[in-house]
């Protein structure tokens, strides 16, 4: 399995950003095994970490790699920063494009990736599982499915309750200002809100992308992943919704990346030449 460190000039965010891409281009095949088409590009998966991560969380934090492996499918990591994976045109950086146009403008033109929409995912996990959500919806036409794992949707009546005793930086309300805005209302009212996007999009008939969300059932934010599961379910959107034994944890995103990868319309999966699989009968 290659695994690239990438670094390159995003102008949507004015500097050199890094990411991790997983491209399965020197996958060895056993003798017996089906040989992928050459040259055929890959089925892409933009995948988001969360709040205080970076583009390494899930390389170590879950069995990605093999998984991608096996199914043929290319894995793009970008990092993200604290920012919400949301546009913040009072500090110049565009997240959110520089995720649904710039990332994956670039990754096509350097990477044998697949252009086509119901080729072209993409997932997270909390802050990047609500990144995926908005981002996933707003830029539906580049994506054909959206894995959200224990989403982060903050983007409710809570943003507005102010906390006397943060303990990290996310709960300031300076934090909080640079990444929704000097309007916090107006963000919760605005597409930077997937609840407002959802409607609006049912509303104009959009075609939507496939959902997979998932949840552990001590997380503390299953709450806020069930709003979402009901806002989606009000405008008639097909979505899967799976809860599990699990809290905010490596474990249960681990377990559930699995599962959405299975749900994902990939490869069948063959297990390449490995130190893990060396193909001999004991």
């Amino acid at each position: 399995m290659a695994v690239f460190q990438v670094n390159f000039m995003a102008k949507t965010l004015g500097r050199t950003v890094p990411l991790y891409v997983i491209l399965p281009t020197d996958k060895t095949y056993l003798p017996g095994m089906p040989e992928r088409e050459a040259g055929k590009p890959y089925k892409t998966l933009y995948l988001l970490h969360g709040v205080i991560g970076n583009y390494t969380d899930w390389i170590y934090g879950t069995r990605i790699q093999r998984w991608a492996e096996e199914k043929d499918l290319a894995v793009v990591m970008p990092s993200g920063d604290n920012a919400s994976y949301l546009d913040q045109p009072w500090n110049c950086n565009w997240y959110g494009e520089f995720i649904g146009r710039e990332l994956v403008e670039f990754t096509r033109k350097t990477f044998p990736l697949s252009h086509k929409r119901e080729d072209t995912y993409i997932g997270g996990l909390s802050m990047g599982g609500a990144g995926a959500m908005r981002n996933g919806l707003k830029y539906h036409e580049t994506f054909g499915a959206i894995i959200s794992l224990s989403g982060a949707f903050i983007t409710d009546e809570t943003l507005l309750v102010k906390n006397e005793h943060p303990r990290f930086p996310s709960e300031t309300e300076e934090f909080k200002h640079m990444t929704f805005g000097p309007d916090l209302k107006e963000a919760l009212e605005s597409d930077r809100n997937p609840h407002v996007l959802v409607r609006r999009l049912a509303e104009a008939g959009t075609e939507f992308p496939q959902i997979y969300m998932a949840c552990g059932e001590d997380d503390f934010l299953l709450q806020k992943n069930d709003a979402m599961a009901a806002t989606l379910s009000k405008y008639q959107v097909a979505f899967l919704y799976e809860k599990g034994p699990g809290a905010h944890e490596w474990d249960f995103w681990d377990a559930y990346i699995k599962r959405a990868l299975d749900w994902l319309p990939l490869e069948d999966s063959t297990v390449g030449l490995s130190s893990g699989n060396v193909g001999m009968d004991t």
